[in-house]
């Protein structure tokens, strides 16, 4: 009984998530380990409307990152928020331990009528039920920024002092403090942090910034070209502040294509680390292989993917190989 017990531990410590990871088109992913559930989750992009017309958020959750259930619809914009008709784009999540209880922030954009918009609901879980704040929090381009939108919102709580922190833009990147309440920015302190320079071939900003901290380094990952480009890639730089300035990476890309596995546009990622170990995982989209011809609508049929993310021992981030087996289901 021991022996068959040993041998299913070490079957499922070898099981591989495979990559997709969700089934159906979801894009623009991001992970979030809950301390209240100990789980872990991952909201997105509903994928294949043409436009990218989705209407609503979905929620997966997993113990293990490679069994992945379905949680159901959290959001509907339409029903559920009194400003945004649609386009329900690039969400970011936030878990905060207040008063004692644990508070999810979900922060998404949304079509106002007029321009997109971020908004952000609330709820006691992970897999809701999140409520609007009645209004958008960011509707307008930071002072001086002439063309992009208000999109794509990531989230992030310095460890180290328990600030939070919005970063977004597409065609640009803004960020700014949160206020305590994490339903709006401080105003004073938004700042425009679009990395300068680059190319399409390495790390021209695009869209999707993406913030986390490791040994004191505050890491930025965002993405370049278009996300219904074969080349959709992600490109990093570092600081040491949370609003930056951003040193653009010797060797920026983190993940990019590989034709040869037919893999393509690999991009707007989010990233994990399992509580108290230093182990790293990337979570992001890819084009579905049939439907890479520009005819066939790339940029709508996307879908989530994970692989490990590793450091090299001067804190620069190794190159990611983008996998078709994605990644080992962990043991808490």
């Amino acid at each position: 009984m021991l022996l068959a017990l040993a041998f299913c531990l070490q079957a499922n410590a070898q099981t591989w998530s495979g990559n997709p990871i969700l089934t159906g088109f979801h894009a623009d992913p991001e992970v979030m380990f809950a301390h209240q559930t100990n789980r872990y989750y991952i909201y997105s992009t509903t994928d294949g409307t043409p436009g990218w017309g989705g209407w609503y958020f979905t929620c997966f959750s997993s113990e293990d990152l490679t069994n992945w259930r379905y949680e159901g619809i959290i959001l509907n914009l339409p029903r559920d928020t009194q400003w945004a008709s649609g386009n329900a784009w690039a969400p970011a999540i936030e878990e905060k331990l207040i008063d004692g209880k644990y508070k999810y922030f979900f922060y998404f954009s949304g079509e106002t009528g007029h321009g997109k918009a971020i908004g952000v609901a609330v709820s006691d879980s992970p897999t809701g039920p999140f409520h609007d704040v009645g209004h958008p929090i960011v509707d307008k381009r930071p002072e001086g920024q002439k063309n992009g939108q208000q999109i794509d919102v990531d989230v992030f709580t310095d460890p180290d002092t328990g600030k939070s922190y919005l970063y977004w833009g597409n065609g640009y990147m803004a960020g700014a403090e949160l206020n305590d309440d994490m339903l709006s920015i401080k105003e004073e302190t938004v700042l425009r942090m679009t990395p300068r320079g680059g190319t399409l071939q390495d790390y021209a900003y695009r869209e999707a910034p993406y913030v986390f901290k490791r040994n004191g380094i505050y890491y930025f990952l965002w993405s370049v070209d278009d996300t219904g480009s074969p080349n959709y890639h992600v490109a990093y730089g570092t600081s040491n502040q949370p609003l930056g300035p951003i040193q653009v990476a010797e060797q920026p890309i983190v993940l990019i294509q590989d034709p040869e596995n037919e893999i393509y546009g690999p991009a707007h990622n989010s990233v994990l680390q399992i509580p108290g170990r230093d182990e790293w995982y990337i979570v992001y989209h890819r084009i579905n292989k049939n439907y890479i011809e520009r005819e066939k609508g790339p940029g709508i049929h996307r879908e989530t993917c994970i692989d490990r993310m590793f450091f090299n021992p001067d804190g620069t981030i190794q190159p990611v190989k983008p996998t078709k087996r994605g990644v080992k289901g962990i043991r808490k």
